[in-house]
């Protein structure tokens, strides 16, 4: 029992989103996070790649300011982009550089703007960051495109 309620306030849940100019992306994530909040006692802090606030640093910083020794850094995307394997990696300070190669494109190529300009804050924490695979094909969702679906009947 002590050693989950441990790891529960040694660990941390870092929800990252693209960020948009618009309102409605943060209004999203940020019910998606209070929904989330409401099923687990760890800290969670909604963070974004460009554009909206907080950045993914400062976020991070956030974290380890309340003592996180383990991060769950989860990209809030359907599937696997650029945004995925190469510029959240690079931001979290966990990419080795090959996985734009290994797909055979350059960062940039028919996408118009960089998230590299955004990284201004030093990430300062020591802990271990554990990324994971984006949200995915899963049943869950088809759950809501069903309910979408009859919605509009």
């Amino acid at each position: 029992m002590d050693i989950n309620s441990n790891s529960k306030n040694n660990t941390g849940v870092l929800l990252i989103s693209h960020g948009s100019r618009l309102p409605y992306g943060e209004d999203v994530i940020n019910k998606l996070a209070e929904i989330y909040r409401e099923k687990t006692d760890y800290p969670v802090i909604v963070s974004y790649m460009n554009m909206s606030k907080p950045t993914i640093p400062t976020a991070i910083n956030q974290l380890a300011e309340i003592g996180v020794k383990k991060i769950i850094a989860i990209p809030v995307f359907l599937a696997h982009g650029v945004h995925t394997t190469q510029d959240i990696p690079h931001i979290l300070g966990i990419d080795n550089g090959q996985e734009m190669k290994e797909q055979g494109n350059e960062h940039g190529h028919g996408h118009g703007h960089s998230h590299h300009e955004e990284e201004t804050e030093e990430i300062r924490f020591e802990g271990e960051i554990i990324y994971t695979e984006p949200l995915g094909a899963d049943r869950r969702i088809a759950d809501i495109i069903e309910d979408r679906v009859n919605d509009a009947l």
